[in-house]
């Protein structure tokens, strides 16, 4: 249960560490994501928090630029050499003790600089600043995750990198979460205990695959949300003797993990994506829906930017594989409009981006779709008609006149698409761009050498 508290750091850090130790809590796991979308923490213990709520902890500023193999990319600017140190500050008003391992309680860190001042690298503040932005001219948002992962058995040999599904199928079927109803329990009850709200958990198309849906909620809570549930899952996994991987391509036999986002946009009171089977009723929802389309190659590089991102992206697997258009409930398209309707309310509107997984730091994730979203209204820009079939199927000169293109297929092509963007790309400032990139490059450099199906199974459980 998240802890509501007042007062000044220290103070708040006092009684917070009082309440934890009367729990019989020792430590606070403080977590942040990387630039690979890869969860980093310190723990301390709770006796600390008093000092720590008010310094933070040291970490290493080379985090910015550590790749998913976990090697030092450096050279982007201010990422050199090994020289420097910023402080990991815990978000206390997001401490959570965590009900699948009792002795430990969990919260969101912020990255400052050692003299507790801005620092250009850190992820959740770059978030921060753009819904600012959208609160500066009287905007919400509501952002709701879908997250796909797969559930195995542990190897027998740990030489062996053959997946042995904990569940079989069918897809859909309650028959097939029967082998891991005691896991799929224990993320239910936990993810209560831990202040998540769950819209559902079924088993989904894939072999071993599970997807659990996160309740819309404000853009910050969301991303740290996304972190808490990994956490959340993982431990549950952890107490059955089971393996999770919430890679977007665990092996190239299987469907891939998408973590698809959901958003709606709201302005004094009204959500703004509300409309039917046509889409979005007026003008400001329409350009919300045209302004993530015109950016979504460089959005891609963002949401769905590692190596096993670009192996995910293959059509025919619900994965959102072409830009250029989108569609009503059409699930193959990388943006599909979920519309109101008499049952659920005009409110229940929102957006899906499938083009997102779990190697996109959440974030800067949410950032860059929010501008590109905003950005499409104040332009007023108009989307095209929508799409309601697969363009996967359709001969390459049918898409080429219908504009739709296969996204960013490689690393390079990814950065291309970035760079020459000013929206995405500013959202992210010069600094982080430059260390975002460096890291991607990085990735690929490795991966070139490479087999896909060895590069997968090297990224299996990083998430």
């Amino acid at each position: 249960m998240t802890e509501n508290v007042t007062g000044n750091p220290s103070e708040r850090g006092r009684d917070l560490a009082a309440a934890l130790a009367a729990d019989g809590v020792a430590g606070l796991t403080i977590a942040w994501a990387d630039n690979n979308g890869i969860p980093r923490s310190r723990t301390v213990p709770v006796s600390a928090l008093p000092q720590v709520a008010t310094s933070g902890v040291g970490v290493t500023h080379l985090f910015a630029v550590f790749d998913t193999n976990d090697a030092i990319a450096f050279g982007s600017p201010g990422m050199q050499n090994a020289s420097g140190d910023v402080r990991l500050v815990p978000q206390l008003d997001r401490v959570t003790r965590l009900a699948g391992q009792p002795a430990f309680a969990w919260a969101p860190g912020k990255q400052v600089a050692a003299d507790g001042g801005p620092w250009a690298f850190d992820q959740r503040s770059v978030l921060e600043r753009v819904v600012d932005r959208l609160a500066a001219e009287d905007y919400t948002a509501l952002v709701g995750y879908e997250m796909e992962f797969g559930v195995y058995e542990p190897e027998t040999d740990p030489e062996d990198s053959e997946l042995l599904p904990a569940h079989h199928g069918p897809a859909y079927s309650p028959h097939a979460l029967l082998p891991i109803d005691g896991f799929v329990a224990s993320v239910m009850r936990d993810a209560e205990a831990n202040g998540l709200r769950l819209g559902q958990i079924h088993a989904e198309y894939g072999p071993a695959q599970v997807e659990l849906s996160l309740a819309a909620t404000d853009p910050l809570t969301a991303a740290d949300q996304q972190l808490l549930a990994r956490q959340t899952i993982l431990a549950a996994a952890e107490a059955h003797g089971l393996r999770v991987s919430f890679a977007p391509l665990p092996t190239l036999n299987g469907a891939g993990n998408g973590w698809h986002v959901h958003t709606s946009l709201w302005r004094h009171g009204d959500n703004l994506l509300a409309g039917g089977p046509e889409g979005p009723r007026g003008t400001a929802g329409a350009g919300y829906v045209a302004g993530l389309l015109r950016d979504l190659p460089a959005l891609a590089a963002v949401t769905a930017p590692s190596q096993g991102s670009l192996a995910r992206l293959r059509p025919g697997f619900f994965a959102g594989a072409f830009s250029g258009f989108w569609g009503v409930e059409n699930r193959e398209a990388p943006l599909r409009y979920v519309p109101g309707s008499a049952l659920l309310g005009e409110d229940h509107a929102n957006v899906e981006l499938k083009t997102s997984d779990a190697s996109a730091n959440p974030f800067l994730a949410l950032a860059a779709i929010l501008t590109s979203g905003v950005a499409g209204i104040e332009e007023n820009l108009v989307p095209p008609a929508p799409t309601a079939e697969d363009p996967g199927t359709w001969k390459k000169k049918q898409r080429a006149a219908a504009g739709i293109e296969k996204l960013p297929a490689t690393q390079a092509e990814q950065e291309e698409a970035l760079r020459g963007n000013p929206r995405v790309a500013g959202v992210l400032g010069e600094e982080l761009l430059e260390a975002f990139l460096a890291v991607r490059r990085a990735d690929a450099t490795w991966a070139a050498q490479k087999d896909t199906e060895e590069v997968l199974a090297a990224w299996r459980w990083k998430y």
